[in-house]
């Protein structure tokens, strides 16, 4: 199984301040269409296909891999991608929460797995040691708020 988690404040020094909402917009705009998000070319397609009170479906094209995925929203505080089909099973979490100083911090955990491969096998290693280098999901959370500040400043968050 792959475990991996990363977190970052939501307003380092120097960078433009984001409410908590407006970083749970950002989120939600990214759960939504990541074509937005993520570097040219990575992502082709992000549709949402379904809508309920509860959650939302979507189908994407990431990385040249197709993938459907159940997204549920915990308003201003959590988005969770179930892994519905596609290369990896489980779970993706993004989720917004207040450190002990009070401060807004982003963090990143999943639990996955990799479909048709062998449990902790090659493969399974290979995708732990990208979630966990410099361009894993640390850089996608610091690239994510980034985004979210260009959105803002363009007035369309």
């Amino acid at each position: 199984m792959i475990y991996a988690t990363a977190t970052v404040p939501v307003n380092p020094e120097g960078e433009t301040p984001l409410t908590r909402a407006e970083a749970w917009q950002g989120l939600e705009r990214k759960a939504r269409d990541a074509r937005l998000f993520l570097p040219a070319g990575l992502c082709t397609r992000c549709d949402v296909v379904e809508e309920s009170p509860t959650h939302f479906v979507r189908e994407a094209t990431i990385a040249g891999q197709d993938l459907r995925e159940i997204i549920t929203l915990d308003r201003q505080g959590k988005v969770t991608f179930f892994q519905a089909t596609g290369p990896r099973e489980g779970a993706i979490v993004n989720e917004l929460f207040e450190d002990e100083d009070g401060q807004l911090q982003l963090r990143f955990y999943c639990y996955l797995g990799l479909r048709g491969k062998e449990p902790n096998g090659p493969e399974e290693q290979a995708e732990q040691a990208q979630f966990d280098g410099e361009t894993g999901y640390r850089a996608a959370l610091l690239s994510t708020l980034k985004r979210t500040r260009e959105l803002l400043a363009e007035g369309k968050l």
